[in-house]
């Protein structure tokens, strides 16, 4: 069974400082692009955004990018259920940007690295940097994020589940123990 370890409002606390540190260490807005990794990440780059243009006045641009065919398990001999792709939507030319990806949770890092293979086929940015809400540990690759909300560590026998508002109709992030 779930249970909460950090709530709705800590959780907007932490995206707040995560908007902040990026605003300072970018030295303000310019040439930034947001990039979700589907699901919960594009939400959480959305609030970043909003969050930036709030304290900024300026919009910064945000897509989303599905990795499910970079995806480094997908040929694995056990894996037998062919993946349901989602659309990816960059509308907005990433060459020579500053490109924050952005996900709920970080962990072996496998996610990130496909990311990064998807991002890369759209372009080429300037830099890229990473926005996790939560760090857990456990890097299977030498991945680590730029900016985080919350360091939880965890053992390998339990789960992260970050809730977001508009996708599970409430916020928070608990931890399970996987049987």
């Amino acid at each position: 069974m779930a249970h909460e370890i950090v709530d709705g409002s800590s959780m907007q606390r932490a995206l707040t400082r995560i908007t902040y540190e990026i605003i300072e260490q970018n030295k303000g807005v310019d040439n930034l692009v947001f990039v979700g990794i589907k699901t919960r990440g594009v939400y959480l780059a959305q609030r970043l955004a909003k969050r930036m243009e709030q304290l900024e006045g300026v919009k910064v641009p945000v897509g989303s990018l599905d990795i499910t065919l970079y995806r480094d398990d997908r040929h694995q001999p056990d894996h037998h259920v062919e993946p349901t792709v989602n659309a990816t939507d960059v509308d907005v030319d990433i060459n020579d940007k500053h490109v924050i990806l952005v996900d709920d949770v970080l962990y072996t890092g496998r996610t990130v690295r496909a990311a990064l293979d998807a991002l890369m086929d759209l372009g080429r940015p300037k830099r890229i940097s990473l926005a996790v809400l939560v760090d857990r540990g456990h890097r299977e690759l030498p991945i680590r994020p730029d900016f985080v909300g919350k360091n939880i560590p965890t053992s390998n026998s339990e789960t992260v589940h970050v809730a977001v508002e508009e996708y599970d109709g409430h916020e928070d992030i608990s931890l399970e123990n996987r049987k």
